[in-house]
């Protein structure tokens, strides 16, 4: 019974990653004919047989018809900064008194944008002040970003963790 705690990568119909599912929906999906199985690495992970049927669920399936889901930037507000700041100041790592901190101050044009904004402690946003962090001499642990679409965000882990070696020309 351990072959149904594998799981099986789902790949939209324009092969790009989806998400992970339990082999019990893997299965489900190609009896109901909603995806097919790709075979990419080769490997089966279980064969499913009827009387009337038999199916091979490998590590990958693609469905026939995926929902393009409409996906909208969170908005910038502390709730979703403190999650993409992992809870700790980008100056000096403090993880208490946690505050908001424009990197280009408002009071010289900056925005209250994902690339503009970060999550900073009391003391390190006092010592900032109205200035820019060269100004300030302080420098930041990590480069501000918007977040990225999440099937984006999937489709890059999933293919990092496959170690796939380029195809180089011999």
């Amino acid at each position: 019974m351990k072959t149904l705690n594998h799981s099986v990568v789902v790949f939209s119909r324009n092969y790009l990653p989806l998400n992970q599912i339990n082999i019990k929906r893997a299965i489900a999906l190609l009896v109901m004919g909603k995806a097919e199985p790709i075979d990419f690495f080769g490997d089966v992970i279980i064969e499913v047989r009827s009387p009337s049927i038999l199916i091979s669920v490998p590590r990958c399936i693609r469905l026939h018809v995926s929902p393009e889901r409409m996906w909208k930037m969170p908005p910038v507000s502390r709730k979703n900064l403190l999650r993409r700041d992992a809870h700790q100041c980008q100056y000096c790592g403090n993880r208490k008194n946690l505050t908001i901190d424009h990197i280009i101050p408002r009071s010289k044009g900056g925005k209250h944008t994902w690339n503009n904004v970060v999550i900073a402690c009391v003391d390190c946003n006092s010592r900032k002040g109205n200035k820019t962090p060269t100004e300030a001499g302080m420098a930041l642990a990590t480069q501000p970003k918007a977040p990225m679409h999440p099937a984006v965000a999937f489709a890059e882990h999933f293919w990092q963790q496959q170690n796939l070696p380029l195809n180089q020309e011999q």
